[in-house]
């Protein structure tokens, strides 16, 4: 049965190639092991052992004003899953999530130095991220 005012069934918008998706992985892991073999470090280091949780931190600092954190000079070392990243010129900021809750993490060049700095742009959400340094507050208030 066929009827000349029934529009053609349009074909959906094609899904991403995975085998696309597997060469960038690919190309990821092969500019990873190029670093190594540079003497940039290992691909995957598995040798930082975090101190802190999101959910310890927060209970300890959350009340705490700005100006008193930075007078106390708290130090804290985090892991988790990176699950979201903001990219800005000389500074960024990432989320992780460790078993506890979620942590803010804030990047700045001029402290991490350049190499790890162009490395953090090129992480991905979901990557497992290590970081260690001052605890603060933001403008916002964020810890």
């Amino acid at each position: 049965m066929s009827d000349a005012n029934t529009a053609p069934l349009e074909s959906p918008a094609p899904l991403q190639d995975d085998n696309q998706l597997m060469q960038e992985r690919r190309d990821k892991l092969k500019a990873l092991r190029q670093a190594q073999a540079q003497g940039k470090g290992p691909a995957f280091p598995n040798d930082f052992k975090p101190t802190d949780h999101a959910a310890k931190l927060f209970a300890a600092h959350e009340a705490q004003s700005p100006e008193a954190l930075m007078e106390q000079g708290t130090q804290a070392k985090v892991a988790g899953r990176m699950m979201l990243k903001r990219v800005m010129g000389k500074a960024s900021f990432c989320t992780l999530q460790d078993s506890t809750g979620r942590i803010q993490v804030y990047i700045k060049r001029d402290d991490v130095g350049e190499d790890i700095y162009n490395a953090f742009k090129h992480w991905d959400l979901g990557d497992i991220v290590a970081a260690e340094g001052l605890v603060f507050k933001t403008k916002t208030g964020e810890l």
